[in-house]
């Protein structure tokens, strides 16, 4: 957890345009060039569903990505993904958690794809090749308040590693992720409705 939250701060700083040089002078970089098995990865844009959940007297809503993972590498690899929400405010949030059925039935009947799959379906070993592709789904409770800017993360993407010193002392394994930032330029009033705004990914060690 205290990796994480070293990283969240470096990355919150970023998203603000306020870094100290010597923060990202200090923080692992991954590699110009391959050094691992990487995962051939594409999403789409997220979206905002709202749903009305059995049990539930308000309608729900929840935001969601769609992508496709394939295998290019040489040998069968374990697929483990994370996706993680950084929001304007800070607050990192994991998908996938306690996320109804129902919502998942709703995306995918909104989608017209039912061999998506959530977090917990798509994880385990990923055979060679474009036809052994894999269709998920990552989705988010809403979090109140103006969406603004925000970055997804996804882990799992890549076998590339590094090590560092945790400010205890001991090793803290950092993984290569990739960064997908987006920007909403709307408000609160009409939420769902203003366009989401891709700008460039990254991959960060985290």
């Amino acid at each position: 957890m205290k990796h994480l939250l070293a990283s969240v701060v470096i990355v919150g700083s970023m998203m603000t345009g306020v870094v100290s040089p010597e923060a990202l002078a200090d923080y692992p970089k991954p590699s110009l060039y391959p050094v691992s098995w990487e995962l051939k990865f594409t999403h789409g844009i997220p979206k905002r569903v709202v749903v009305n959940v059995p049990g539930v007297s308000e309608p729900k809503a929840y935001w969601y990505m769609t992508y496709e993972v394939i295998n290019s590498s040489d040998r069968e690899q374990t697929f483990l993904p994370v996706f993680e929400m950084l929001t304007q405010d800070g607050q990192v949030v994991r998908s996938d958690n306690n996320i109804p059925g129902k919502a998942l039935e709703v995306i995918r009947t909104r989608e017209n794809n039912a061999n998506l799959m959530s977090m917990a379906q798509i994880g385990g070993t990923l055979r060679i090749g474009e036809d052994q592709a894999k269709d998920g789904v990552a989705v988010w409770e809403e979090i109140p308040g103006r969406a603004g800017a925000f970055s997804i993360f996804v882990q799992g993407l890549s076998g590339e590693s590094a090590k560092v010193k945790g400010p205890d002392g001991k090793d803290v394994t950092l993984r290569k992720t990739l960064q997908l930032n987006y920007l909403i330029r709307g408000d609160e009033v009409y939420p769902g409705e203003d366009q989401v705004n891709e700008n460039p990914s990254r991959w960060v060690m985290r």
